[in-house]
C-alpha cells in the first residue's frame, strides 16, 4: 500500500506564488498513492480562485472515501486537512488541536478497512511553537477519538513543523510509536525549492511494516508547493499462525 502526505500550500507555489492546483494533482498522480493525506487545502478563498479544492480533488481522483476537516477560517471560506482513500472508512473523527489562543490546528483520526486489514490513520498539522506542538500531540493521545482505536496498528503523518525533531522521543516513543522519517537529513521537505527542514514526518505503531519511505524530489515538486511530498510504502504484517 502507498500513502502520500503533502502540505499543498493551498495549491500556491512556494517560490513563484502562482495558484496552479493542476501541479499538485500532477505530483499526486505521478506517485499513484492508495491513500492521500493533505494539509492546507483551500475552500472558497480568493487566493485560490474560490475553488472548492476538496471537491475538485475528489472529482479528479474518484477515490472511494474522502473526509475534509476545517481548520482555519478565512472570511466565508478557509482551509484544513483532507484524506482521500481507495479503501473504505469505518469511522472518521476530528480532534481540535487549538490550544490557548493560537491559530486553529487539527487532526483527522480515520479507521481504515484496507485489503491487508484494519488500521488507524491520523493526518495532522501542528503549530509553529515547540511547546505548542508538544501539547498538541499529548492532547491527541488523551482523546477518546484516538484512544478507542489503541489496539489497532496506527500510522500518523502530516506537517509537524518540528524543525529540531523533538517530538519523536518526547511525545511519540512513550506511546509506542517509532519514527519512520529518520534520519532527518534524508527527509528534508521544506522549503521545497531548497529543503532544509524535515517537517513532514511519519510515525508507526503495531504491525505495520515499512517497505520504503522517501521525500519526492523532482522539478515539479520543487515548484508546486512550499513543501515536498512524503511517500510511504507499507504493509500490515500478517498475524502469526
Amino acid at each position: 500500500m502507498r500513502l502520500l502526505s503533502y502540505n499543498i500550500h493551498k495549491g500556491i507555489g512556494g517560490r513563484d506564488r502562482r495558484y496552479q492546483l493542476h501541479r499538485i494533482i500532477d505530483v499526486i498522480e505521478h506517485e499513484n498513492p492508495d491513500i492521500i493525506c493533505l494539509q492546507e487545502v483551500d475552500h472558497n478563498v480568493k487566493r485560490s480562485k474560490f475553488d472548492h479544492q476538496p471537491e475538485l480533488l475528489q472529482e479528479y481522483f474518484g477515490y472511494q472515501a474522502a473526509d475534509f476537516q476545517w481548520n482555519h477560517k478565512v472570511k466565508s471560506g478557509g482551509y484544513g486537512n483532507y484524506v482521500l482513500s481507495r479503501y473504505p472508512f469505518h469511522q472518521v473523527s476530528h480532534v481540535c488541536l487549538k490550544l490557548i489562543h493560537r491559530k486553529k490546528r487539527g487532526a483527522q483520526v480515520v479507521w481504515i478497512d484496507s485489503p491487508e486489514g484494519e488500521f488507524v490513520l491520523v493526518n495532522m498539522h501542528l503549530g509553529l511553537a515547540e511547546k505548542q506542538r508538544q501539547n498538541q500531540v499529548s492532547h491527541l493521545f488523551t482523546q477518546k477519538e484516538y484512544r478507542q482505536h489503541e489496539d489497532l496498528p496506527a500510522l500518523i503523518v502530516g506537517d509537524f513543523n518540528d524543525w529540531r525533531n523533538q517530538l519523536s522521543k518526547g511525545q511519540f516513543e512513550p506511546h509506542g510509536f517509532t519514527q519512520v522519517t529518520r534520519p532527518p537529513s534524508r527527509f528534508r521537505s521544506f522549503p521545497a525549492y531548497l529543503p532544509m527542514g524535515a517537517l513532514d514526518k511519519a510515525f508507526i505503531k503495531g504491525k505495520i511494516q515499512i517497505h520504503e519511505a522517501r521525500v519526492v524530489r523532482s522539478p515539479l515538486t520543487h515548484v508546486a508547493s512550499d513543501h515536498l511530498p512524503l511517500v510511504i510504502d507499507f504493509h500490515l504484517k500478517a498475524a502469526p499462525h
